[in-house]
């Protein structure tokens, strides 16, 4: 039989405590790992937005970002940003004070380095394309051991004091400007250092459009990390249950912090929506993504402090600034910074922070702070503080930036060779292809095999068939070589072999023709493409008869439309057989 235990009753005050703590811990380590899950959001939005020749490469550099940074954050970064923190804000830390002796301690620690992660790998999407290896992941370590944990002291840690910036009244909720700005002026500053990709800017200063590989990349990228935002501003609310008081703690305004955490989102998209519609007069998918981000980004750093007004108004703002912004710093500045990380995360964290006092929640819960209380309200008064934080943050990023990505530039390690660039840093600095569509021997470039069903009980000769008393080449080797849609290879090999399956060579290639150029959009900018993605098919032949092929390939290519492409038949002077030596048409 089964025993039933009676209940446990938890009268003891310890047991209380230990319940409140437990229940704490367990939230914070829930967000943790669904902050954590953000990477899966970068990787993808970077991925995206970069050529399929450097995708390999920005997976790369968001894993290195983890795992570099981790290590780099756990030995000194925590250190810093307590002893720094202390020391500014009057404690009396200890030199040896990292992250406590307990579990929760240990948990806030974790919750504190994914922060340190996020500010850290926003960095990789403005340097995308040309930034060496060593040089990113070098940068990535003084981010995460000096740069970011000096600000985080500034604003967040000062154990036995009160941090200096907050002194002074500056507020910074989840990050808004601690961790979001901090990337996006770093990305910034890097991008500026080392220079623009190759041909991004021609020799009067005009821009060349570079789209990115995959638009469904980039939007997964986005929604993912709009999924792990809530994580990110909803569990900066880390406390559950005061366990002193066993009364509710963060958790009694955290409703609100989700509510303008949703609108800020929601209002992002369409504000870049809105200023995309008026300087294109289309809603450009990537601005729309990107304006997503940037209403959160802008909500992040005064989400616990504004309205839901000021979480509609300020993610509207954040996301209209965007395409503004990103306009600004492509053409005017000359900076190439890739991922739109400076408008996306930079300005928008800015913004939100500095002009939050609109709407600060201490006025009434609709409208609140200065727009309901005027301009002599005590809300008024958070200007001031929020500028000059936002500014020493600012330059505090900037000058640390400059100096490492600087000394990177010096010495020569900073930018891959142009050669490199030009072939793609996922072949020069990893040694891959992402996309290995010809990359190995049992891969066919339509995406299939050839079988023994196929070609039933046909003799496959290297020139396709079968010797006759005549010559159907007047004694020639013939090559023909068609440029076709790469849709159309599968059919065009099923025709060839029907005809005695002629042995081919098959390359990518781009070209021009009778097909009409296209138009397309990358960020609101117009750009045309008139170089056509084709296939080429090679055979030579010599006992088949080119007419045969030539009819061949055309019946299978045909789909009626322009751009279907051309066939040609050449002669061929001569051909030699590598492996017996044979010349002419015993070599074919």
């Amino acid at each position: 039989m089964i025993e039933l235990l009676e209940p446990v009753t938890l009268q003891a005050e310890g047991d209380l405590e230990s319940l409140a703590t437990g229940m704490n811990l367990m939230w914070a380590l829930t967000v943790t790992f669904l902050i954590f899950f953000m990477h899966a959001g970068f990787a993808m939005l970077e991925a995206g937005q970069v050529r399929s020749k450097n995708v390999a490469n920005q997976l790369t550099k968001n894993m290195l970002t983890w795992a570099i940074g981790i290590f780099a954050f756990f030995v000194i970064g925590m250190g810093i940003s307590n002893n720094v923190g202390s020391m500014l804000g009057g404690g009396e830390s200890s030199p040896l004070t990292m992250f406590g002796e307990g579990s929760f301690d240990w948990a806030m620690w974790l919750f504190s380095a994914v922060f340190a992660m996020t500010a850290a790998t926003i960095v990789s999407g403005a340097v995308a394309g040309r930034a060496k290896l060593r040089a990113y992941v070098a940068y990535t370590f003084l981010l995460a051991a000096l740069i970011y944990p000096v600000v985080a002291a500034m604003v967040w840690y000062a154990p036995g004091g009160e941090p200096i910036l907050a002194q002074f009244g500056f507020a910074d909720f989840a990050g808004g400007m601690v961790v979001h700005g901090v990337g996006g002026v770093a990305g910034l500053t890097a991008a500026w250092i080392l220079g623009a990709r190759m041909d991004k800017y021609n020799d009067d200063g005009s821009v060349n459009i570079i789209p990115g590989h995959s638009m469904t990349f980039a939007v997964l990228g986005t929604l993912i990390l709009c999924f792990g935002w809530f994580g990110f501003n909803v569990g900066t609310a880390a406390t559950v249950i005061d366990p002193a008081t066993l009364e509710l703690a963060d958790f009694d305004y955290v409703g609100s912090v989700a509510m303008v955490t949703a609108l800020g989102m929601g209002l992002g998209a369409l504000g870049a929506s809105t200023v995309s519609i008026v300087m294109n007069g289309k809603v450009d998918t990537l601005y729309v993504a990107n304006g997503m981000l940037a209403g959160l980004v802008g909500v992040t750093g005064p989400t616990d402090l504004i309205t839901p007004m000021g979480a509609i108004a300020i993610g509207f703002l954040a996301g209209a600034q965007l395409p503004i912004v990103f306009k600004f710093v492509e053409q005017k500045l000359k900076i190439d910074d890739v991922c739109a990380v400076f408008p996306v995360h930079g300005s928008a964290g800015m913004l939100g922070l500095i002009i939050y006092p609109l709407w600060s929640i201490e006025g009434t819960a609709i409208g609140g702070g200065v727009i309901a209380g005027g301009i002599f309200s005590i809300e008024a008064s958070a200007f001031v503080p929020q500028i000059v934080g936002v500014a020493v943050i600012t330059i505090w990023t900037v000058v640390a930036t400059a100096a490492v990505w600087g000394a990177f530039k010096a010495i020569g390690q900073a930018r891959v060779t142009t050669d490199h660039e030009r072939d793609g840093l996922d072949l020069s600095e990893h040694g891959v292809d992402t996309y290995p569509e010809f990359g190995k021997p049992d891969v066919a470039t339509d995406g299939g095999m050839t079988t023994d069903d196929d070609m039933e009980d046909k003799i496959i000769r290297t020139d396709g068939g079968e010797p006759t008393d005549d010559d159907p080449n007047d004694g020639e080797l013939k090559m023909v070589t068609a440029i076709i849609r790469p849709d159309r290879l599968g059919a065009v090999k099923k025709s060839l072999a029907e005809t005695g399956a002629p042995s081919l060579t098959v390359t990518n290639v781009s070209g021009r023709g009778s097909q009409p150029a296209k138009k397309g959009q990358w960020r609101g900018e117009e750009y045309t493409v008139d170089l056509h993605q084709k296939v080429k098919i090679e055979c030579v032949v010599a006992d088949i008869p080119a007419e045969e092929v030539v009819e061949a390939i055309g019946e299978a290519a045909n789909t009626g439309e322009p751009g279907d492409g051309k066939i040609f038949v050449l002669p061929v002077d001569g051909a030699y057989q590598v492996r017996t030596g044979n010349t002419g048409q015993d070599a074919v």
